[in-house]
């Protein structure tokens, strides 16, 4: 979404006078966090386990990287951390500062937050993010983000300078949902292009031949013409890098896991989002996926064989 009437004009003195709390100073965190600082933000950091990151003000508590923000800056591992950490950060929480949880959650957890927000007088947004590690210290993520239009344009000079793209998808808890439904599509996807290269490799089909023949058709997919799994076909991606994570198995299982908590709420038929959770958490938990990129898929169907 282009940013715009809202897009921050990033003169040193105005981004100085910005006060930010960035909780969860994780492989995503801490360089999101980091180019906040570097665009001239104040930004006081707190993590329960790494203790400085470049730029940053550490914090001994949440609370304390909290006190006296305007904006607060969440990236937590799941709905019930971030639960917690609302509890002890709103309280400390000034009447009209915001409250920016960029963590993959629950959409139960996110509206439960933006709930209790309310409720201490701040706005809250929730903004998951695409793009990954390399999107986060490069600054071009994606976020989804879900609030009303006032706590979006607050928050917008922010989405600028952390990644290159901000969709306002709708109220509280909309951008959980735009990021569950969208890493769905990408397991499966995923899933399915990894089954095609290991039935071509067994029907004598060559690999390239197959990339430009499919990533031109139908089967033409963000999976296949991005972030193709096969080692050496396409363009670079974690396959030319022994599958070095860029976004890690364990990680899709967490999403396609609150894709099927989210379906089960709504009372959604999603049998094909259920199948590759099955997948993905036999992958991680029995078979070595834990640890290897989402698209590690490949070398495991190329070992399997038809029951």
């Amino acid at each position: 979404m282009p940013l715009g009437k809202h897009r921050l004009q990033l003169e040193e003195d105005n981004m100085a006078q910005l006060k930010i709390g960035f909780i969860g100073l994780g492989n995503m965190g801490a360089p999101m966090a980091a180019n906040l600082a570097k665009a001239g933000c104040h930004v006081t950091g707190f993590d329960t386990v790494v203790s400085q990151v470049d730029q940053l003000t550490m914090a001994r508590s949440a609370a304390a990287a909290a006190d006296g923000a305007d904006i607060v800056v969440t990236m937590l591992p799941n709905g019930g951390i971030l639960r917690r950490v609302a509890d002890e950060v709103l309280p400390k929480m000034r009447p009209g500062a915001l409250l920016l949880d960029c963590s993959t959650v629950d959409v139960d957890s996110a509206r439960a937050v933006a709930d209790q927000a309310a409720g201490h007088e701040v706005m809250a947004v929730d903004a998951p993010v695409s793009g990954g590690i390399g999107g986060a210290a490069a600054g071009t993520l994606t976020f989804m983000a879900g609030g009303s239009e006032e706590a979006f344009a607050k928050v917008q000079p922010l989405f600028e300078i952390m990644g290159q793209k901000a969709v306002h998808c709708g109220g509280p808890g909309a951008g959980q949902a735009a990021k569950i439904c969208n890493n769905m599509i990408l397991g499966a996807t995923m899933i399915a292009t990894c089954e095609a290269f290991a039935l071509a490799d067994k029907l004598g089909l060559d690999r390239q031949k197959m990339f430009d023949v499919v990533s031109t058709s139908s089967g033409y997919s963000w999976s296949m013409n991005a972030y193709c799994p096969a080692p050496g076909v396409g363009p670079q991606s974690p396959a030319d890098n022994g599958y070095k994570p860029g976004f890690a198995a364990e990680l899709m299982l967490k999403d396609l896991g609150l894709s099927q908590q989210a379906a089960e709420a709504v009372g959604a038929d999603t049998p094909m989002g259920a199948r590759a959770l099955e997948l993905y958490r036999k992958f991680v938990e029995e078979e070595g996926g834990m640890g290897q990129d989402f698209s590690a898929m490949l070398p495991r169907f190329e070992a399997k064989t038809r029951d």
